[in-house]
């Protein structure tokens, strides 16, 4: 049940954890629970609602019991996959013993205290602070279900360069085997987990990349240990507070920070000069909560800014703007949207687009008189079976047949090859109240119009209430965009990788053109762009499927052959 089995003071019971629903989400917004303390529970019945980074989705129990505690409350928000989130035990009369149950900040009970050893028996080890600048890679969630996965084998060796898109390993997860690709550009310091390493939990350090190819040779005696944050050593007054921890190398999942003391905490300033050197996490923090980090020591590896400086820094009310700053520097008001993880994700994914995908556009403008005719009669005999075609219901076929004449741009790139698909899955750009959806039309080449229509009026509208299933907005072998029904009449669309191309639509308008004999005379025409990645697709190749676009939306009877 997205948990596991603990036994300690209290009774046996289960830790629910945040689950990973979409096979991109790396944390999660907890919406109302379904469920209250004491209820029962049954498999298949809605514990809560969750916002993924795609939607917004109902978390379903896996098996029986009783909710004995909530941990987090609802309207929590940037909770990581394997947070403990509640509790359930097997019979009803263990409720009452977590009525006052704490969680005490590990995914997993403490283990009792025990004497430590004499400082000459342990083992020497070098101290994190001592290496070099590196990040950690932590083992993905590559399903919706994932809590643990194999390593299958490894695609880069420890001193290879890695990019953006580049394949680390090949990894099993609980429903297949897929490939994990880099997000960052670095090199590969060391392999923390082996071929065929198994029941790796999600979040467990496998591996640690840095910046600079020179820092390599100072981790050959690196091991997970050296990846966890460093410590203070304790003194004998008890400490106001102390930094959230990182992602562990070990199996305890992540776990939600406990709250701040109400002191303020001291905080390390770093020398003037020093460069800033922050986890993705921090940055993110930070940004959020508007406070500058350039002058922050921080309490991880190599003076690494960490959560848990930031969440000091915020604590301490030094750095951050306060909120009449605008007013009292007379400039006007504002209001400050949060961000939802559908606007997040979309806003990461399409910068790392624009940063890593070589984008060129080729653009044609079709005739679609033809087209309008056809689609005027189709709907006038559909009318009695209330079905309404749309102009995008022809553009989305003509878009997957040309796919299949020229399958080069049904592709998408990967280091050490090329993949082409064989199955033409149309991805649709649907805008909805918290961002950019992408549902996906599968085999869209195989499907009539009346089937393409209705699927993307299906999936639009569980687009814009929040209820797509990852299974249908994930997968998708090429897009399209069309703005045509805000009178847009051209524009470039930025392709949604690992995807290698994006087609956008612009508004059906008329022109003037000039026909036999010198006569004048009126056509309506639309234009349509390609975006193209030029690693997977060459000029000739992008020009080729436009060219088989453009035919099939000009003679629409073609699409019928």
């Amino acid at each position: 049940m997205n948990g596991h089995r603990s036994f300690s003071s209290v009774p046996p019971h289960t830790k629910l954890e945040m689950p990973a629903l979409s096979p991109t989400m790396e944390q999660g917004n907890l919406g109302a629970w379904k469920k209250k303390e004491g209820d029962h529970i049954a498999a298949g019945e809605v514990l809560a609602e969750v916002e993924t980074d795609k939607a917004t989705l109902d978390w379903e129990a896996v098996e029986e019991g009783y909710l004995a505690k909530i941990l987090v409350p609802a309207g929590t928000k940037d909770l990581k996959i394997g947070t403990p989130l509640a509790i359930v035990v097997d019979d009803q009369s263990d409720v009452a013993a977590f009525s006052d149950y704490v969680e005490q900040g590990s995914a997993s009970e403490p283990s009792p205290p025990s004497t430590p050893a004499p400082a000459a028996a342990a083992p020497e080890a070098k101290p994190a602070g001592s290496f070099p600048t590196f990040t950690p890679l932590s083992f993905p969630a590559l399903s919706p279900t994932m809590s643990q996965g194999n390593i299958v084998s490894w695609a880069k060796k420890e001193g290879d360069a890695v990019a953006p898109g580049d394949v680390l390993c090949t990894v099993e997860t609980d429903k297949s085997v897929l490939d994990w690709e880099a997000q960052e550009e670095g090199f590969i310091a060391k392999l923390l987990a082996p071929d065929g390493a198994k029941d790796i939990p999600i979040g467990a350090t496998v591996a640690v990349i840095v910046d600079d190819e020179s820092s390599i040779p100072a981790f050959a005696s690196f091991t997970a240990a050296d990846a966890l944050p460093t410590s203070t050593p304790a003194t004998s007054a008890p400490a106001t507070s102390e930094p959230a921890p990182e992602p562990s190398p070990v199996a305890a999942a992540p776990v939600t920070p406990a709250p701040l003391a109400a002191a303020a905490p001291q905080i390390k300033q770093a020398a003037p000069g020093t460069r800033v050197i922050a986890s993705p996490y921090a940055k993110k923090l930070a940004a959020e909560a508007g406070v500058g980090i350039s002058g922050l020591m921080g309490s991880g590896p190599g003076g690494r800014i960490v959560a848990g400086d930031v969440a000091e820094l915020i604590a301490s009310g030094k750095g951050a703007v306060p909120t009449d700053a605008a007013a009292a520097l007379g400039m006007p008001g504002f209001v400050d949207i949060p961000h939802t993880q559908i606007r997040r994700i979309t806003a990461k994914r399409l910068v790392e687009s624009k940063q890593t995908v070589p984008h060129y556009y080729l653009t044609v403008e079709c005739r679609i008189d033809e087209l309008m005719r056809i689609r005027k009669d189709l709907n006038e005999r559909l009318a009695k079976d209330g079905v309404k075609l749309s102009l995008n219901d022809f553009v989305i076929k003509a878009a997957a047949l040309a796919l299949k004449k020229v399958p080069g741009m049904n592709s998408s790139w990967h280091s050490e090859f090329i993949r082409e698909y064989n199955s033409v899955d149309m991805t649709v750009a649907v805008q909805t109240p918290a961002g950019l959806m992408v549902p996906v039309v599968r085999s869209a080449d195989k499907k009539g119009l009346q089937q393409i229509s209705a699927d993307v009026k299906e999936l639009a509208a569980k687009a814009r209430e929040g209820k797509l299933r990852p299974e249908e907005f994930s997968g998708g072998t090429f897009t399209i965009s069309n703005l045509g029904m805000y009178g847009v009449r051209q524009f470039c669309a930025i392709i949604n990788p690992p995807q290698a191309g994006i087609l956008a639509v612009g508004a059906g308008h008329k022109k003037v053109v000039e026909g036999p004999g010198g006569t004048f005379g009126e056509v309506n025409v639309m234009m349509c762009t390609v975006s193209c990645d030029h690693r997977v697709v060459d000029g000739a190749m992008g020009a080729q499927w436009l060219q088989a676009f453009q035919g099939y939306v000009e003679e629409p009877l073609s699409m019928m052959l």
